[in-house]
């Protein structure tokens, strides 16, 4: 269990694995949680560190077990003339999914999550560019202007109803769908979380404070002046808390259904113990091969959980039925467990293939008499 619960993590720190920096497409992480994140808490602001940095609201992540709160922070950004969008989770009708922010030219859809500081559920107000420099709205930014002058001040009118929900979609979500323009940045050269801000969520990860279960919706560290600084004096708790409700606990993962519907339910792909051959060249040569097996193994259950995912999301935008989404969840399950069934038959094979040496062992060839 905890084997998994680190790959998701780490799905959610880079991403997602073996995609290249620079993608056309918003990536949805590969888990799926049955129950949705707490509430936004209220923080306020730390001052903006240096120009050039643009402010990265916090979110709640899930680790496997529990959510944890990744704080709002200031990352320096990785091209000029780039924005941030946010990631956010939503309901694809069978569970909440993760759609990781990036960096790209136009800010996209994050949601209609209303993060603050800017974000709020569509656009960002908190800066423009400007001749390769980046100016920031006092209005909605905590800028000292002594040390950063390029700097207006416009104030935002915020139309969009005032909730501190974080999730998209689902039973009180946000409901808000991707305007045409917002659709088109997703599909725009952009630029994956850079690695200051993987280290953040690493931190983040880390602090057992920053779990809700620790917390209740009220992290300790709501926001920090740099990426993973959660110890800078700088840093920001928490004002206000948001409703929390922990998910169900077993060593067995109750929040999962009992037989697994998605590649991201089943167990960790874990290589098992081999007695040695007797021929370190043998050894060696089986466990290359149990390793390039894992990765291949590894890499077509991410690729069938993206597909998924992406047929969860036309779903959920054609608002189909409940009779369409349960057959779609059928087939999701039947295809899980042929990849399953197909995998433990890889397995089975190679680890008969290590047996036969030993078993099977070929004949010296008789010794010549002089």
């Amino acid at each position: 269990m905890r084997i998994a619960s680190f790959f998701c993590s780490l799905l959610i720190a880079l991403g997602v694995l073996a995609i290249p920096a620079q993608s056309r497409a918003q990536v949805a992480v590969g888990i799926s949680v049955r129950i949705g994140p707490p509430e936004l808490p209220i923080y306020e602001q730390p001052f903006c560190p240096g120009e050039g940095n643009i402010w990265t609201p916090g979110y709640w992540a899930w680790d496997g077990d529990d959510y944890y709160w990744v704080p709002g922070t200031w990352v320096l950004v990785p091209e000029v003339g780039f924005f941030w969008t946010p990631g956010y989770w939503a309901w694809n009708g069978s569970g909440f999914i993760f759609y990781e922010g990036y960096w790209g030219p136009v800010v996209g859809f994050y949601g209609g999550i209303n993060y603050g500081y800017g974000y709020f559920g569509h656009g960002y107000e908190g800066g423009r560019w400007d001749n390769g420099r980046f100016y920031y709205n006092r209005s909605v930014n905590n800028v000292n202007t002594t040390e950063i002058h390029n700097v207006y001040n416009t104030t935002v009118i915020n139309n969009t109803t005032v909730t501190r929900v974080s999730y998209n979609g689902g039973s009180g979500g946000i409901n808000e769908r991707p305007t045409p323009r917002e659709e088109a940045a997703a599909r725009e050269k952009h630029i994956l979380p850079v690695p200051a801000q993987i280290q953040h969520v690493q931190a983040a990860r880390a602090n057992s404070a920053l779990r809700a279960s620790a917390n209740h919706g009220k992290p300790p560290v709501a926001a920090t002046p740099r990426p993973a600084a959660l110890h800078d004096r700088g840093i920001v708790p928490a004002k206000e808390g948001g409703r929390y409700n922990p998910p169900a606990r077993s060593d067995s993962n109750a929040a999962r259904p009992s037989t697994p519907v998605h590649p991201n339910e089943l167990p960790a792909i874990t290589r098992p113990s081999t007695s040695s051959a007797g021929n370190p060249n043998v050894d060696q040569k089986y466990q290359r091969e149990q390793e390039k097996l894992n990765a291949k193994q590894e890499q077509e259950r991410q690729k069938l959980q993206q597909k998924q995912d992406q047929e969860h999301q036309r779903q959920a935008q054609r608002k189909a039925d409940d009779a369409r989404k349960q057959q779609l969840e059928q087939q999701h399950q039947r295809q899980t467990q042929e990849l399953a069934q197909k995998h433990a038959q890889q397995q089975q094979k190679l680890q008969e293939r290590q047996q036969q040496p030993r078993q099977n062992p070929s004949p010296r060839p008789p010794k010549e008499k002089p």
